[in-house]
């Protein structure tokens, strides 16, 4: 291994780190830079799981240390997510990459229109769905939300997002710090399915993993500091450029590799 690719593998995760913690979607840039350093896409999709379990165990610790994680919803939100993800990392064996590169970037859009005409809706908890126990709706939602994630993680945070503001009642931050757990328990399950298949590589998922951390330690103290708001646009942002790059518009791709 060469310290271009250390390096690669290190700036990388950074911004992944980064943009998984305030939102979803930078699974697309680890896959992207894991297939140009010469991965199957099988095996790029495997080994990134390293890197989203150790951005996320930053960021659980960091929200909790704010006491911004109501760890028993969280939890009970997080089981059909975990049932799901090893049903979705299975399915990942034969990935049909274009399809779901399109119908993400439709729901990417769709969401964009709540989070910028409704800003209301993401800003504000509204408590008489935050003490509600998890309804049967919630679990199959959540349980649906779990298959994808374990199926190809790219963008899976704004659907967790929109499960957990407009389902569940919670405002940006705090549905950031249920996310982070959530994201980190599932992945833990399908991380298992990938390694029984043979379809993580040790070396790149460590080592990209550490730019992870870094960039999750950042976000999540961003959006601590700036709250709600910030997030918001961060997350405006983040949509418009990733819908971009899933409907040919920009590639993600080529411009990394112009760097």
């Amino acid at each position: 291994m060469t310290w271009l690719t250390v390096v690669a593998l290190i700036v990388s995760g950074v911004f992944v780190g980064f943009i998984n913690t305030l939102a979803g979607g930078g699974t697309a840039i680890s896959i992207a830079v894991l297939m140009m350093l010469g991965l199957p896409a099988n095996v790029a999709n495997g080994t990134n799981r390293i890197a989203v379990i150790f951005q996320n165990i930053t960021s659980v610790q960091a929200f909790n240390q704010k006491q911004l994680l109501p760890w028993r919803k969280a939890t009970l939100l997080a089981l059909p997510a975990i049932i799901g993800s090893i049903l979705g990392a299975w399915i990942a064996v034969d990935i049909n990459e274009a399809f779901f590169r399109k119908a993400m970037a439709v729901i990417m859009l769709i969401m964009l229109f709540f989070v910028v005409v409704k800003p209301t809706i993401w800003l504000k908890e509204r408590k008489h769905l935050t003490q509600k126990p998890v309804t049967f709706v919630e679990v199959i939602i959540f349980f649906v939300i779990g298959i994808y994630g374990g199926f190809i993680q790219i963008g899976v945070g704004y659907y967790l997002l929109a499960a957990i503001v407009l389902g569940s009642g919670f405002d940006l931050v705090r549905a950031n710090a249920i996310k982070v757990w959530i994201v980190l328990l599932y992945t833990l399950a399908a991380l298992l399915v990938f390694i029984f298949h043979k379809q993580v590589h040790w070396q790149f998922g460590l080592i990209h993993a550490i730019g992870n951390i870094i960039g999750a330690w950042f976000a999540t103290r961003l959006a601590i500091k700036w709250g709600v708001e910030f997030v918001r646009w961060v997350i405006i942002v983040i949509i418009l450029v990733f819908s971009a790059d899933l409907l040919g518009i920009i590639s993600l791709k080529e411009i990394i590799k112009s760097l």
